[in-house]
């Protein structure tokens, strides 16, 4: 079985082989409200999980174009866990809100309602500007938070008042978890289907949340979108599993921000689940700055970045020292050079120089034009076909025809 080892994402950072997979996740069993739950160092079960990265709009339509391509390579409908954490959150509820509309076809599983389903409401979404309007509209509305605004914003544009009973149960499709950070207790905080909360309090089941505010917690950037105060009936937790922390307020106030502040490839909740993770990056990098701040605010930030930075690079050397272990698996992202996979024969071209320039596209939820768009949508289609075509056994591995935007390429 082939193995998917990442690119050095242009920034000259070895894979490295610090250590495995275990050490990615340090909470117990993913899910216990269903009695199946996994024990820490339990071998994986078959299947594939899908972990879709933050990195707001930019990474929202680079995962739209990865998507896009594992239709047409038949793994969409494979699919028994999507894990999402901020932006990959948008494009994963879309998916699940809308998987019974998809109309897989019998014979190769593609699904043949994927571009009006889920691609042309997405991108209807990456032509308004949310962030900005969410904090000014949160700061002069009495009564109403900046966390307020921004799941209105998704009940307008994508959701309505679906909950997350609107994502597919575990029978008729793949188990969709949004991914936010429990500010209280430091620990994931999940919302799906059958249940949400966190190990060190407890679980909610058949929790009845609105998708829309399930994906502005999951996408509550700090510090501006951040945080989320969700309030919770004490009493709807179940009995088990109980939290060392099943106790007031954090039973009944809840504080949430961006999943990514916790793991931003989102891949807590697959990776020691299934034997095969596939993992869609589209968070940014730091850049380089020659003349840092030296005030105590910019500097302060400037160094919360730095830890941050050098976190999300440690995770990514873990899972590939992961996929080493494993022998299966692939990752892609937005900073990857295609020719270190390398690419397979046939492949889209993406000059790096024009896909670096998409990559430092900043995180934000802000309207982009018809042209960024349609380039990073074909930058997430094109790397997710050499990362999979290179690593994973695709029932017809034929290169993709063009581009799903072909007169637009990558820039």
């Amino acid at each position: 079985m082939p193995i998917g080892y990442y690119s050095p994402d242009m920034t000259g950072e070895p894979t490295g082989t610090d250590d495995t997979a275990s050490s990615l996740e340090h909470e117990p069993p993913d899910s216990p409200v269903t009695g199946t739950a996994t024990r820490p160092g339990r071998t994986p079960e078959e299947g594939i999980a899908l972990c879709l990265s933050g990195g707001g709009y930019r990474a929202m339509l680079f995962h739209v174009g990865a998507l896009w391509r594992l239709n047409e390579l038949g793994y969409l409908r494979r699919l028994r866990r999507v894990s999402s954490v901020s932006g990959g959150s948008i494009t994963a509820a879309v998916l699940g809100s809308r998987w019974g509309r998809l109309q897989f076809r019998a014979g190769d599983g593609v699904a043949e309602r994927y571009r009006p389903e889920v691609v042309d409401p997405i991108r209807a979404l990456a032509h308004r500007t949310i962030d900005q309007r969410s904090v000014l509209g949160g700061l002069l509305t009495p009564g109403t938070t900046i966390s307020d605004k921004v799941a209105d914003a998704y009940r307008e544009q994508l959701f309505g008042h679906a909950l997350l009973d609107a994502l597919p149960d575990d029978d008729t499709g793949p188990r969709f978890v949004i991914n936010a950070t429990n500010v209280q207790t430091g620990s994931l905080w999940r919302f799906s289907r059958p249940y949400m909360g966190d190990y060190r309090i407890g679980l909610v089941p058949d929790p009845k949340i609105e998708l829309a505010v399930a994906v502005a917690a999951s996408s509550a950037f700090p510090p501006v979108l951040s945080p989320l105060r969700l309030a919770v009936d004490p009493h709807s937790f179940g009995a088990e599993p109980t939290g060392k922390l099943r106790m007031e307020p954090y039973t009944s106030k809840v504080v949430l921000t961006d999943g990514g502040v916790y793991d931003n490839l989102g891949l807590e909740t697959a990776w020691k689940r299934f034997r095969t993770v596939l993992v869609s990056d589209g968070g940014g990098q730091m850049e380089p700055e020659p003349k840092p701040a030296g005030d105590w605010l910019q500097h302060s930030l400037r160094i919360n970045a730095l830890i941050d930075n050098q976190v999300r690079s440690l995770r990514k050397r873990q899972l590939i020292a992961g996929f080493r272990d494993r022998g299966t698996g692939a990752y892609w992202g937005i900073r990857s050079h295609a020719a270190d996979y390398p690419p397979p024969a046939g492949s889209l071209p993406c000059p790096p120089d024009r896909t670096l320039v998409l990559a430092r596209e900043k995180t934000r939820l802000a309207a982009m034009d018809d042209a960024l768009q349609e380039r990073l949508v074909n930058w997430g289609y094109a790397i997710c076909d050499i990362a999979m075509r290179r690593w994973m056994p695709v029932p017809d591995p034929a290169p993709p025809a063009a581009f799903p935007y072909p007169t637009r390429g990558v820039g």
